[in-house]
């Protein structure tokens, strides 16, 4: 019924700073649709990519398939740092947010996830450039949130992962 517009290049620059405005205002499926806006001219465009999957991750606590959309858009990523780094910020919010949800049996998930977004950033660890400590920083607050949540533990029986509403 309705098509979508394309945006000028002229206007990239601006365009991701209002994306990144509406992330800071908790609007990520606004600065989703920016992001994709810019990515349809410039595929190539590292900040509009990283921008989406860090709009994907705002939603997360409010949007099912949230998630796995990051997931999706990571693996859109060109550097493996960028993908290592931005998966493990993926599960962090992932097991906060169903942390906050207070899911039945999440004390298990949360922990689970929190381990897997701790490997991520000790992978972009190793894979950073001189005077990047970001997966550094991500790891100290995964690790500070486990140890001030010590009623998490690690999953001990095999059950199908929670259906979530992320």
């Amino acid at each position: 019924m309705f098509n979508l517009k394309p945006i000028s290049r002229d206007s990239i620059e601006t365009a991701l700073a209002k994306a990144e405005r509406y992330r800071l205002l908790n609007e990520p499926n606004e600065a989703e649709s920016i992001c994709r806006d810019i990515l349809e001219i410039d595929p190539a465009n590292r900040q509009a990519r990283i921008s989406l999957v860090l709009a994907l991750t705002d939603a997360i606590p409010q949007e099912s398939g949230a998630f796995a959309n990051a997931l999706t858009a990571i693996s859109g990523l060109e550097a493996e740092y960028d993908r290592a780094y931005y998966s493990g910020i993926a599960w962090e919010r992932r097991a906060k947010a169903y942390f906050d949800a207070n899911g039945p049996g999440s004390s298990g998930y949360v922990y689970d996830w929190i381990v897997k977004a701790l490997q991520f950033f000790e992978q972009a660890e190793q894979l950073r450039s001189v005077g990047n400590d970001d997966a550094i920083l991500r790891w100290n607050t995964c690790v500070r949130f486990l140890d001030r949540h010590k009623e998490l533990r690690l999953k001990t029986e095999e059950a199908p992962e929670p259906i979530l509403s992320e």
